[in-house]
C-alpha cells in the first residue's frame, strides 16, 4: 500500500511586503535599519528583511495567505489578535497530524531535541545580538530554539566555515491564552556577527495554529570585548602513557565482566554524540560503540548544523546495517554534497526501509538514482519541501517497487490532471489507506468519483483546498461527490474538507450515518452548516476528538460552547479575529 502526501505543483515565487501589508513583485526589501540610542553603542533595530528557508506553511506556494514570506517585513496585524491570512502558519498543530502507524520515531534522538519545523530569516545589516523578539498574533508558544549563524547571505564571497549558535533555547509551552504577545527570550551573547537568523517550534501543545507576524532583531555593530562564553572543549581525548612512553594496561574494571549484550544494550540508550565520545575512551568500549547493530536506526536531524561529507564518510564503516536513516534538514549551504551523500548510500543503503530527506537542499537528481538503484527494499520516503528537485529527476522514485509512504509535499512535481492520478491509484492501489490531496486545485468530481470506485478502504483523506470540488448541494448545483464519498468509504478515520465553502447539512448526513469511526473532521469555511447538523453529527459519531468549524458562518461562538459542553471528549477549534 502506498501513501500519497501533499503532491502538489511547486512555483517557487518571490514576494515582497511592505510595512503597510501590501505586496510587491520587485523582490524583498524593507526600508532601512532604525537605530535605537543606547547608553553605549547605537543599538539597530532591524525587521527581517528575506525568508531564506522554512519546513513548512499553511498557505499556498504562489499566494501570500498564511505563507512564511509574511514573516519578513514590518508587522501587519501586531498587536492584534486572531486568526488573519497575512501572518506566517506552519502546516500543523497539536498532535492530530502525528500517526504511530507510520511515523515510528527514531531511538537515540535526545530528550532536548523538540523543534518539528524551521524558519530561517536574513536582516539587512551583520550585528552582535542583544535581543530578538518575535510578535505572535495567535496561539503563541510554539518557539523551543532560536539560532543564529556566521554566514551573511548577502556577502559577494562565502565562507566555507560555516557556524550556527544557539541564541536561546527552551522547552514546548501551551500559553493560557490565545492573545498577541510579544516573546523576547534572553539570548547568550555570541563571539560573531550575524544577519541570519532560525527559529524552531514546536507547536504539539498549541490548540490551534500559531502565527507570526514579525521577527526584530536588535545588536550592535561592534563586538562588545566584556562578552563572555561558555566554553565546550572540542579536543579529542587522549590516552593515558607512562613515563616511559608505553601504554599503560590498566584493564577495564567491571566491564571485562560483563556479558556483551549488557554492555550492548547499556550503550544503545546513548546519543550519537555521546556514543562517538565514549568509542575514545578504551578499546573494548570501541568495539561497542563501532558495532553495526547500534546503528540499525539513527536519527541525524537534532545535528542538522555539525553534520559533513566527513561525518558522513566517519560513520559509514559502522553503518552496514542500517534499517532506518533520518537526515531530514541536513547538509545544506554546502555542509553535504551530493557526492558525500551518494557515496554514504552506496555504502550503507541496501538494507533502508525507512529515509527522510525534508529540507535536504543538495540533493540532485544522481541522488534519487542511487537511492533507487541502493534501496531496493524501501518503504518510506520523504522529500518534503526539497523544492530544487528538478521534476524529472522523480521519474527514477518509480523504481522503488516496495514504497508504502511516499511524501512529496512542496516539491516541483508538476501535475496538470489529478483526476488521471485518481484514476490510477483506484486500479493499482487499492490498498491505498491514506491520500493527501491538499491543494490539488486540478482535482474534480470526476477524479474523486474514480478513486472512491477502487480505493474503498481509505482511512485518511485530505481534500483540504480541493477548489474544484463541490459538495451535492442543490443551491450549487453540485454533484453528490462528497456524499458518495462518505457512503463508500465507511473506514474513514480522517476527514479534511478544508475551504470548500458549499459542504452543506445533507453531506454530514451521509459522514454520519456511514462513517461511524470517524475521528476527525475539518469543514472550516463552509456556509450551509447549521447547528442541528453538526449536533447529529456528534451523536452519531462517537469516536470524535477533532472538528474544525472555524469561519462556519452560521457557527457561533455559543454554539461551540454548547456543543462543547454536550460532548467534552472533543476538541471542537473556531479561531476568531480581533
Amino acid at each position: 500500500m502506498l501513501t500519497l502526501l501533499g503532491v502538489s505543483s511547486f512555483a517557487f515565487v518571490h514576494w515582497r511586503r511592505c510595512s503597510s501589508g501590501s505586496c510587491n513583485d520587485a523582490g524583498f526589501n524593507y526600508g532601512p535599519v532604525h537605530p535605537v540610542t543606547t547608553n553605549a553603542e547605537a543599538e539597530l533595530e532591524q525587521y527581517a528583511k528575506e525568508v531564506l528557508d522554512f519546513s513548512s506553511h499553511y498557505g499556498g506556494e504562489g499566494s501570500m495567505s498564511y505563507t512564511m514570506w509574511n514573516a519578513a517585513g514590518a508587522p501587519s496585524v501586531f498587536p492584534s489578535s486572531g486568526d488573519f491570512t497575512h501572518t506566517a502558519v506552519f502546516r500543523t498543530y497539536g498532535r492530530w497530524w502525528e500517526d504511530n502507524r507510520t511515523e515510528q520515531s527514531f531511538s537515540r534522538t535526545p530528550h532536548s531535541f523538540y523543534s518539528q519545523d524551521f524558519l530561517e530569516v536574513a536582516f539587512q545589516e551583520q550585528v552582535f545580538p542583544t535581543s530578538v523578539t518575535i510578535l505572535e498574533t495567535y496561539h503563541p508558544g510554539a518557539i523551543v530554539q532560536i539560532l543564529a549563524c556566521s554566514l551573511n547571505p548577502y556577502a559577494e564571497h562565502h565562507t566555507t566555515d560555516v557556524r550556527w549558535e544557539v541564541l536561546w533555547a527552551g522547552e514546548p509551552t501551551k500559553v493560557s491564552s490565545p492573545q498577541a504577545r510579544q516573546f523576547c527570550p534572553p539570548v547568550r551573547q555570541i563571539s560573531f556577527a550575524t544577519n541570519l537568523l532560525r527559529l524552531e517550534v514546536n507547536s504539539t501543545l498549541l490548540d490551534y495554529y500559531t502565527e507570526l507576524d514579525a521577527i526584530v532583531l536588535r545588536g550592535v555593530r561592534n563586538h562588545v570585548s566584556s562578552i563572555t562564553m561558555p566554553i565546550i572543549a572540542k579536543t579529542t581525548p587522549k590516552m593515558d602513557r607512562d613515563s616511559t612512553g608505553n601504554d599503560v594496561n590498566v584493564g577495564n574494571g567491571y566491564f571485562d565482566k560483563l556479558p556483551y549484550e549488557l554492555i550492548q544494550l547499556i550503550v544503545s540508550h546513548l546519543a550519537v554524540p555521546d556514543l562517538c565520545r565514549l568509542a575514545q575512551s578504551c578499546k573494548l568500549l570501541q568495539r561497542h560503540c563501532y558495532d553495526p547493530l547500534q546503528y540499525i536506526q539513527l536519527s541525524l536531524q537534532p545535528y542538522w548544523f555539525l553534520l559533513n561529507d566527513l561525518s558522513l564518510g566517519h560513520l559509514q564503516s559502522r553503518c552496514t546495517l542500517l534499517q532506518r536513516l533520518n537526515m531530514s534538514w541536513t547538509g545544506n549551504r554546502g555542509a553535504v554534497t551530493a557526492g558525500g551523500f551518494c557515496s554514504f548510500i552506496r555504502a550503507c543503503g541496501a538494507s533502508l526501509m525507512c529515509l527522510e530527506l525534508s529540507c535536504c537542499h543538495f540533493l540532485n537528481e544522481a541522488c534519487l538514482e542511487v537511492i533507487a538503484q541502493t534501496c531496493t527494499n524501501l518503504q518510506e520516503l520523504n522529500l518534503a519541501s526539497c523544492d530544487r528537485l528538478e521534476p524529472q529527476a522523480f521519474n527514477h522514485i518509480a523504481k522503488l517497487a516496495h514504497l508504502q509512504r511516499l511524501v512529496l509535499y512542496r516539491t516541483k512535481i508538476e501535475i496538470e490532471d489529478y483526476d488521471v492520478v485518481m484514476s490510477v491509484l483506484s486500479t493499482r492501489c487499492r490498498t491505498l489507506v491514506s491520500l493527501d490531496l491538499w491543494r490539488c486545485r486540478s482535482l474534480s468530481e470526476r477524479g474523486l468519483s474514480e478513486l472512491m470506485s477502487g480505493c474503498v478502504v481509505l482511512e485518511e483523506l485530505d481534500l483540504g483546498w480541493s477548489s474544484a470540488l463541490h459538495s451535492g448541494s442543490a443551491l450549487h448545483g453540485g454533484s453528490a461527490s462528497f456524499r458518495h464519498a462518505a457512503r463508500r468509504l465507511s473506514r474513514l478515520r480522517r476527514l479534511y474538507l478544508t475551504a470548500n465553502r458549499n459542504i452543506c447539512d445533507a453531506d454530514l448526513e451521509h459522514i454520519a450515518t456511514h462513517c461511524p469511526a470517524l475521528e476527525r473532521l475539518d469543514i472550516l469555511g463552509t456556509r450551509l452548516v447549521s447547528p442541528a447538523a453538526l449536533r447529529r453529527l456528534l451523536h452519531s459519531c462517537p469516536r470524535l476528538r477533532l472538528l474544525d468549524v472555524s469561519f462556519c458562518s452560521q457557527i457561533d461562538t455559543r454554539t461551540v460552547q454548547e456543543l462543547s459542553t454536550l460532548f467534552p471528549n472533543v476538541s471542537i477549534k473556531k479561531s476568531f479575529t480581533q
